[in-house]
């Protein structure tokens, strides 16, 4: 999600199917086009770690997430810690997640879906990266085989 989509979640964001499994469906803030987003169980634990933190209750939001601005302080300070050298952001997570997501055989309509992109068109800019990865991987390869 957006920086800003993850700083308005609220517990009514949080949907059952009808197999019960928990999904975030928001409208995006930017375009109001619907995210649908499955809940995964690391994502559960964190939100259960929240669940009585006193700014959520107080605001009635999911997590307690303060500023853009100080969200990409924070992932620079942890890219610094780690030897990170690509700049971390709010925006390169998303980014992050639509490339794996796309890398790990997830369909274009189904990333624009979660992404909440109208069409795949503004999704295809992740393909394209990973196309080009694999290019790169698979020129790697066939120099390997050259030896």
């Amino acid at each position: 999600m957006a920086f800003t989509d993850v700083q308005q979640l609220k517990p009514e964001h949080i949907v059952l199917d009808i197999n019960g499994m928990q999904w975030f469906r928001k409208p995006r803030q930017k375009t109001g086009n619907m995210c649908n987003i499955p809940l995964m169980d690391k994502a559960q634990e964190i939100l259960l770690r929240y669940r009585e933190d006193s700014y959520c209750l107080l605001h009635g939001v999911l997590l307690p997430v303060c500023s853009n601005q100080k969200m990409n302080a924070y992932l620079k300070e942890l890219a610094d810690i780690c030897g990170i050298r690509k700049r971390l952001s709010t925006h390169t997570a998303r980014h992050t997640f639509a490339t794996l997501t796309l890398a790990s055989g997830a369909t274009l309509d189904n990333v624009a879906k979660m992404l909440g992109h109208s069409n795949t068109n503004m999704t295809r800019h992740y393909a394209r990266i990973l196309d080009s990865s694999i290019m790169r991987n698979m020129q790697t390869v066939a120099k390997a085989m050259d030896l």
